[in-house]
């Protein structure tokens, strides 16, 4: 087995040989210096794993030493050994990046965890996690078997969504492991589902926070005690994405509240953005401002009337507030509404919806090339993380900081990576989404769907008299036997979303206090 080499500099290192001894019978090689130039001379000979520099040499100094080394070897963690604490040399140490600062006199077991921190913490991490998820697996598997409420599946999925994002960060074969169980949650998810779902609606005051609930119980309060609110819609974000963009945000805002909603059935932005606007059911939409409503059929865009339908709830809860709303679709628009917001200052309310994520799912779909760049979750959030840190959005949220609104941030739907294609037979008039179908005549087999066949129990509007509607459920999705072999290897392994599942319908909700 290869030893681990370090490289250490020092012009006393005669009186550090009791610290070499002790390394080597750690097992790591040690290659002494006493000067910079030697080190720097080293350095373009043989490669070492870490370099330990003494800042008072004579000569090279250990910051001009360690600025050559960097130039040889970007990569090479370095760390400096001083007798000095002034500060003005510790900035300077680690404005080049240094791997660590220790200060005379060290003893052995700083210089160890100086070692493992830096050139055993992936195997170190990726041990402790694994062997953590393992221990938790089985209690995380109970707790999926015993979830009775809302509330019992909220906490299943941020567990599993946290162990999901612990073990992106490792090397470690647990992902057969963690997508069984996420299998069997979104599984048990759905009989939780088929069983409560009609209730809700039955018995309002006994359900969760659901899309048209939004505005009443978290946008309103704020309005009425006077905040200035800025409502922002990720369209087609899931609670891991979110979870990735947390950090950036974290250092312009502090988090007031977060929290997980679910959204109605189906769970695609016609159903639960416009509900989400509107503070009504898809059903009562149409019902009550046909204009505003657009069926499957038609080919206008379907969520069009999201401005339209906001001020028809102020309306109706005889709210006053002036806003504004914008879409954004890309990095120029995004651009013009931080120009915007002087402008806007004044209204109480400000809504703004980005629609980056659901192109991208989208664009996914389509492109060969961002199916391989997105070819699994953990590159999705990736790519999520990527467009954040890098677009104005990032710009967007830390102007909105800056002039003292509040955000309630939050997303329609999520979305799910589907790879098991169940067979459908449907009229002409049945629309093309692959989690769910609504329509007269549907042919299918009961058991791998989730069907409701009075959508009005629901809130759902019903295009014929004898409409119903049918989800997918876990990763599955529709296809079609006509051409089936092709149209099941088209869409496997893209991300889609409109049934059940944890991840399309247990969504963030997120209320932002600038700091």
């Amino acid at each position: 087995m290869k030893k681990d080499r370090i490289l250490w500099a020092d012009d006393e290192i005669d009186l550090l040989r009791p610290y070499i001894l002790f390394l080597e019978e750690k097992g790591y090689e040690v290659v002494t210096a006493t000067n910079g130039k030697d080190a720097v001379e080293l350095c373009q000979k043989e490669s070492f794993d870490i370099i330990f520099l003494d800042e008072n040499m004579p000569g090279l100094s250990g910051l001009e030493t360690l600025g050559l080394i960097k130039d040889i070897d970007a990569n090479v963690p370095l760390v400096m050994i001083t007798k000095s604490e002034e500060e003005n040399i510790m900035n300077m140490a680690i404005g080049r990046k240094i791997a660590d600062y220790l200060t005379k006199p060290v003893n052995p077991s700083q210089i160890l965890l100086t070692l493992k921190k830096n050139i055993h913490q992936k195997e170190i991490v990726t041990e402790h996690t694994t062997s953590t998820y393992q221990s938790q697996f089985g209690r995380i598997g109970m707790q999926i078997n015993d979830s009775l409420t809302y509330e019992d599946w909220v906490e299943v999925y941020k567990k599993l969504v946290y162990w999901e994002l612990e073990l992106a960060e490792t090397d470690n074969g647990m992902d057969e492991m963690l997508q069984m169980q996420k299998t069997d949650a979104n599984n048990t998810f759905t009989k939780f589902i088929r069983k409560n779902y009609e209730d809700w609606f039955a018995h309002p005051d006994k359900r969760p926070l659901i899309s048209p609930d939004l505005f009443k119980t978290k946008v309103f309060p704020l309005l009425d005690n006077g905040e200035k609110v800025f409502f922002i819609v990720v369209d087609n974000f899931r609670y891991d994405q979110w979870k990735v963009i947390r950090e950036l945000l974290s250092e312009f805002y502090q988090f007031n509240e977060e929290e997980l909603y679910c959204s109605i059935l189906p769970t695609a932005t016609q159903y639960a953005r416009n509900s989400i606007f509107s503070g009504l059911l898809p059903l009562q939409i149409q019902q009550m401002f046909p204009d505003l409503w657009v069926e499957e059929e038609d080919e206008e865009g379907k969520n069009m009337n999201e401005k339209d339908l906001l001020q028809t709830m102020f309306t109706r809860y005889r709210k006053n507030y002036t806003f504004s709303y914008h879409k954004i679709n890309d990095s120029n628009s995004c651009e013009r509404l931080i120009d915007q917001l002087p402008r806007i200052d004044n209204n109480q309310l400000n809504v703004c919806v980005l629609n980056f994520i659901d192109m991208l799912s989208h664009a996914r779909t389509e492109s060969k090339m961002m199916r391989e760049l997105a070819n699994d979750a953990n590159a999705y959030r990736s790519l999520t993380l990527s467009w954040f840190k890098h677009s104005p959005t990032y710009e967007l949220f830390k102007a909105i900081a800056q002039r003292g609104y509040k955000v309630v941030f939050t997303t329609d739907h999520g979305t799910i990576q589907v790879n098991n294609a169940i067979k459908v037979i449907g009229d002409r008039n049945t629309n093309v989404n692959l989690r769910y179908k609504v329509g007269k005549n549907l042919s299918y087999n009961k058991k791998e769907v989730f069907e409701i066949l009075q959508p009005a129990k629901v809130g759902l509007p019903s295009p014929n008299v004898s409409s119903a509607y049918i989800f997918a459920n876990n990763d599955s999705f529709f296809a079609y036997p006509n051409n089936y072999n092709h149209y099941v290897s088209y869409y496997k392994s893209t991300f889609q979303h409109g049934g059940i599942s944890l991840e399309e319908m247990l969504l963030p909700l997120v209320v932002m206090q600038p700091k």
